[in-house]
């Protein structure tokens, strides 16, 4: 049950709120999109709420970069063996990887600039949207949530940020693949023998391979939260002043510069 149901009769919609989460236009900036899809292919998309385009870049990365030996060629570089770092990259991956992975870059930028005219164009009509969703497995609703809490979750946990600012679908996703990484890098296991000052014991049990997906995971999850949370606040806040508008305010309403309201 929402409280509001779209009839359809406006030519763009600025947000949509329900059981699954709160998905809404507004501006971003197409550098900052374009930063994370080159982080790792799929989170641009994702922040631009392009789900179903955002996991397929995702799964692809992960499974194309550990087929052509990507993540493998940059530890050796970091190490400065440069020639380890071309003998292990598989070609007949790697030329797959490249035009996909330039492909999410410049997509999320594009769509960004696409969408950033939708909503300039969607800001004017001011057209009602619902604003609280009822269900038989969930409720959500705008209201205003702390965007420090959304960090701190975050980085206690990729995901729980997410699931704090009912971002139902990339909390779920998030934290699925978080478990991946870490089983697959033995990174918890690595953090245990640190505890017990097993240094050598920790950097053996490592996959390095593996690792290298996380420190993207976090950033990612942390900046998604707190973005996601302060553009929540803002339409909680357009949607209140629109309400207390419309039901209380007289038709012939003015403030005039210089005088007083009376």
């Amino acid at each position: 049950m929402d409280n509001y149901r779209n009839d359809n009769t406006a030519r763009r919609y600025k947000a949509h709120v329900s059981i699954l989460g709160t998905t809404q236009l507004h501006l971003r900036n197409p550098y900052i999109i374009a930063w994370w899809s080159a982080a790792f292919p799929g989170f641009g998309h994702l922040l631009l709420s392009k789900y179903i385009r955002g996991y397929a870049l995702f799964i692809w990365e992960v499974v194309v970069n550990l087929k052509a030996n990507v993540n493998l060629s940059m530890i050796y570089s970091f190490q400065g063996n440069i020639d380890m770092a071309k003998a292990v990259l598989d070609t007949r991956w790697l030329l797959m990887y490249i035009p996909v992975y330039l492909f999410g870059i410049w997509d999320s930028y594009r769509t960004t600039l696409d969408m950033n005219k939708i909503y300039l164009l969607a800001e004017p009509e001011e057209h009602r949207f619902n604003s609280f969703s009822l269900g038989a497995l969930e409720i959500n609703y705008l209201d205003k949530r702390n965007p420090l809490l959304s960090v701190m979750w975050s980085l206690f946990v990729p995901g729980l940020g997410q699931l704090y600012i009912h971002r139902v679908l990339t909390a779920i996703f998030v934290i699925v693949w978080l478990v991946v990484f870490y089983y697959q890098s033995h990174f918890q296991e690595a953090i245990i023998l640190l505890f017990w000052g097993k240094i050598k014991e920790a950097t053996s049990v490592i996959n390095p391979e593996w690792l290298l997906f996380i420190p993207s995971h976090f950033g990612f999850a942390a900046y998604d939260s707190y973005m996601n949370t302060v553009e929540n606040n803002k339409l909680f806040d357009k949607e209140l002043r629109q309400y207390l508008t419309r039901h209380y305010q007289p038709d012939g309403f003015r403030i005039r510069k210089g005088q007083k309201v009376k």
